[in-house]
């Protein structure tokens, strides 16, 4: 089993930025790709990025590219999440996911995904 908690988030105004980590625990080991899902009310749930050991640059949706960085760091367990310019099109819960398999893609799937963070909400303001 890996545990995934997802930190930082909160209300930030438009415009502003925001950094999100996720620890993860357990066997660690296991993991070969994390990604950061977000879910807004009535929405479906929707890959922001990820970043999968096997390949070298993360990968990021249309929707953030160029405004988002997502970084890992392995001696901590950690993925971050760093968002620039928010728009309050970007309130949701995000959340920190993991997968044991080995894919060449970050897959926008969240049935790819074997553990999840309960997830951290994120509020824009106009």
């Amino acid at each position: 089993q890996v545990q995934l908690v997802e930190s930082g988030g909160g209300l930030v105004q438009a415009g502003g930025s925001l950094i999100l980590s996720c620890t993860r625990s357990g066997r660690t080991y296991t993991v070969n790709a994390m990604a950061w899902f977000r879910q807004a009310p009535g929405k479906e749930r929707e890959l922001v990025g990820g970043l999968a050991w096997n390949i070298s640059r993360p990968y990021y949706s249309h929707s953030v590219k160029g405004r988002c960085t997502i970084s890992g760091d392995n001696a901590e367990n950690t993925l971050t999440l760093q968002m620039s310019s928010l728009k309050p099109e970007d309130t949701a819960v995000y959340f920190c996911a993991a997968t044991t398999k080995y894919s060449l893609v970050i897959s926008p799937n969240p049935a790819w995904y074997d553990y999840w963070g309960r997830g951290a909400q994120v509020t824009v303001s106009a």
